[in-house]
């Protein structure tokens, strides 16, 4: 239509029907403006990574959306009570006066039993409605819908009072449910990812071996963690060990195969077994039963790499003790006297397991003082991307030095918080407190 046709098209037109054009045009305009803002909220949420953050976005665009002056997202546990509450609109105010959670009666227990839309233009007047407990705001409209995947609720969204006045609209319910969507589609992402991360965390501590009774008259106490990163899957190839040789000598391991799902997992448990009765069976020193390990895993195996720290500790004539070690690219041990800076065993650390069987290993010995706490760990304990390797020894030493006085268990669990919450490997913790002299077993040891 070419430009005065389309003028003349408009002088036909009556002034109630160019006004009931205009309305359309701007109904057509504001449904556009609406579906873009609707577009940007989805996107803002699949990018927020935490679930609470992405609940409060969800709970705060909606609002937004269909113009509500309050807004509620309440998720509801596997009992079907609700957990965890994100409003917009309500003030710390009502929360004193109400307190934080929701009750299941009245209008929102409607929503909870028959999970479907609801929409409802005049609350006090609906047959479901309760009157509002003191200090809660007086809401005259209200447009609930549920949190629905596959037949399960996780919770529901619900929204009062238009700024604008008036009721709410299908189209506010059609904006409502495609919210609803994504926030039920994240809190079921975020419970299969628990449920995940505790399963596979209890399968790998069950291949971890229960620390035995140490033989040492005098007094010989060792202490054992183990924590997964915090990154899915929680499983990988760290692990520790201590058996008491044919000798009576207690054998310490600590190792860490190469990786970080189930396939580092089931070589770990493959070379702590062999490990395990190869240290039992020869009773040689640490370099030759590494080498012999080394071999029988090129063999079986085709040689799966993995550090591995074995360690013999022998009682030594008169106070103290002996230990005698090797490493095949395992981080040092740390002593930690009973008075003094805490040092490192530096020695050859050797090549990791799967490297080669030709080359030697050395052996290591030194004399731990009565009173003294060697720790062995795994390098998730001392590396972090934010910082350099010297930095997490040397703060994991000054650290160490000043828990000394702990009891053992305790040093333990605040040695791991050296790592705060959030781990990017896992973690293998072994130590043992040699107790100083004139205390034997029967005094107790911390």
């Amino acid at each position: 239509m070419g430009g005065g046709a389309f003028d003349g098209f408009l002088g036909r037109l009556g002034a109630e029907d160019l006004q009931r054009l205009q309305e359309s045009l701007a109904q057509i305009r504001g449904l556009h403006d609406r579906m873009k803002r609707l577009l940007e909220a989805v996107l803002a949420i699949s990018s927020e990574l935490e679930l609470n953050a992405a609940l409060r976005t969800i709970v705060e665009v909606s609002a937004d959306l269909v113009d509500a002056r309050y807004g509620a997202l309440g998720v509801l546990n596997e009992e079907g009570e609700f957990a965890d509450l994100f409003t917009c609109g309500v003030s710390e105010e009502v929360y004193e006066a109400i307190g934080r959670m929701p009750t299941t009666h009245g209008l929102l227990g409607e929503l909870v039993a028959h999970p479907r839309p609801m929409r409802v233009d005049d609350v006090p007047a609906h047959p479901h409605f309760r009157e509002y407990p003191d200090g809660h705001p007086v809401m005259h409209t209200l447009l609930g819908t549920p949190l629905l995947v596959r037949g399960t609720v996780y919770g529901n969204m619900y929204f009062a009072d238009k700024r604008s006045g008036g009721p709410f609209t299908g189209d506010d319910e059609r904006i409502i449910a495609a919210l609803a969507s994504a926030a039920g589609v994240a809190i079921e992402n975020a419970r299969l990812y628990d449920r995940l991360r505790r399963s596979t965390e209890d399968f790998q501590r069950s291949l971890l071996p229960d620390l035995p009774e140490l033989p040492d008259p005098r007094g010989l106490h060792a202490c054992a963690r183990y924590r997964p990163s915090s990154s899915l899957p929680k499983i990988g190839g760290d692990w520790y060990d201590v058996i008491v040789l044919p000798d009576g000598v207690p054998c310490l391991m600590v190792g860490d195969v190469m990786g970080h799902d189930l396939r580092s997992a089931t070589i770990m448990s493959r070379i702590s077994n062999m490990l395990r009765v190869i240290a039992y069976e020869q009773c040689e020193p640490p370099s030759l039963i590494l080498r012999r390990l080394d071999e029988v895993l090129h063999g079986l195996h085709g040689g799966p790499m993995a550090t591995v720290l074995l360690a013999r500790l022998e009682s030594h004539a008169g106070a103290g003790w002996r230990l005698c070690w090797s490493s095949a690219g395992h981080p040092p041990p740390l002593l930690v006297p009973s008075s003094g800076p805490a040092r490192y065993l530096r020695g050859d650390s050797g090549h990791p397991l799967g490297v080669t069987t030709d080359l030697p290993r050395p052996d290591h010995a030194q004399i731990i003082p009565a009173g003294s706490t060697l720790i062995l760990y795994t390098d998730g304990l001392v590396e972090d991307p934010a910082h350099s390797l010297d930095e997490g020894m040397g703060g994991l030493a000054r650290l160490a030095a000043e828990l000394r006085g702990l009891p053992l268990d305790e040093m333990c669990d605040r040695l791991l918080a050296f790592r705060s919450d959030h781990f990017t490997d896992d973690i293998a913790l072994l130590a043992l407190r040699l107790a100083p002299v004139g205390d034997g077993a029967a005094q107790g040891m911390p």
